[in-house]
């Protein structure tokens, strides 16, 4: 048995102890055991390696440019036949601007957070901290509101932009705010901390998605205003192909013993060139322009011509 307590030495009754231990172990387990989102997540990224999600993200975002800025001449990017080399090739242009700004967000927000850190004890810094979750739920509420309020806004030009932006921008406020306030008491449950998260993640894919199809799309129009700039091509066929396109210059070959091809056609620029087939538009953007498909086998000849520009 324990002996009597010594002056100014308390005494804790073993059972009180226990009961302590075990509230200790149970808060400890409520702390550090994953819950069910968590345990998803974690299985999400063994059955899914981040190499392949990392080219699955790069191939996708080189898809939605290539399809905008294709569009643009009245190509759907599925005939042209690119592979998925070629879309993640084509991905770093659309992602670059992204990147650079959530590069200098994040810098921001740890040099933010720093600060934050040295006078989280103070009232002023709590009470920032409640600011900051009513700006945040303000603006995610916004962001709700035109999510949920697409039939009527959906054709807005800057929608696909605001809308993510308002979601991610509201979420991080409001999820920054409640770490403020609970730095010093972690939260148990960190369901909605995971749950925050992942708004934020698709938010921030809408918007690099949205940006993508806008940078095709410029990119589309910048080869327009430069179509003189593309590879020169001459084509010879068999038939007429009664183009009408403005400024396209069609002669008629002279008649020769084991000539098959009668029609030359000038004043053309390859495009792109798909898996079996080449893609030409006129050399001077018109809006009564279309591309023409060349097929690549024995029914057409085609020449590229040198630069006009002597060495």
């Amino acid at each position: 048995m324990p002996g009597p307590a010594k002056p100014g030495e308390s005494r804790i009754d073993p059972d009180d102890a226990a009961g302590i231990a075990d509230d200790g172990d149970h808060d400890h387990d409520d702390r550090v055991t994953p819950g069910r989102l968590e345990r998803f997540l974690e299985a999400g990224k063994t059955a899914i390696p981040p190499l392949t999600l990392l080219s699955a993200v790069l191939f996708y975002f080189g898809y939605v440019s290539a399809r905008a800025r294709f569009e643009y001449f009245g190509v759907d990017v599925d005939t042209i036949g690119l592979g998925t080399q070629e879309y993640i090739m084509r991905s770093p242009q659309p992602l670059l601007t992204p990147l650079l700004v959530f590069a200098a967000a994040g810098a921001g927000s740890v040099a933010v957070h720093a600060v934050v850190r040295k006078r989280i004890r103070t009232t002023a810094m709590r009470r920032l901290g409640r600011v900051a979750q009513g700006i945040g739920l303000g603006t995610l509420t916004a962001g709700l509101v035109l999510l949920f309020g697409y039939a009527f806004l959906g054709g807005w030009r800057l929608y696909g932009l605001v809308t993510p932006l308002l979601i991610a921008a509201g979420t991080t406020l409001f999820r920054y705010g409640s770490a403020i306030r609970r730095l010093l008491r972690p939260p148990v449950h960190r369901g909605a901390v995971v749950l925050g998260y992942l708004v934020i993640a698709v938010s921030v894919f809408w918007m690099t998605a949205t940006v993508a199809q806008w940078s095709g799309r410029g990119a589309a129009m910048s080869d327009a205003a430069r179509l003189d700039k593309l590879p020169s091509v001459i084509l010879d066929t068999k038939e007429s192909l009664f183009l009408r396109s403005p400024g396209l210059e069609e002669t008629k070959l002279p008649p020769s013993e084991g000539q098959t091809f009668h029609y030359r056609y000038r004043h053309l620029r390859l495009l792109i060139h798909g898996k079996d087939r080449m893609f030409l538009v006129p050399d001077r953007w018109s809006a009564s322009d279309s591309t023409i498909i060349v097929p690549l086998d024995g029914s057409v000849r085609v020449q590229f011509q040198f630069q006009n520009e002597r060495p």
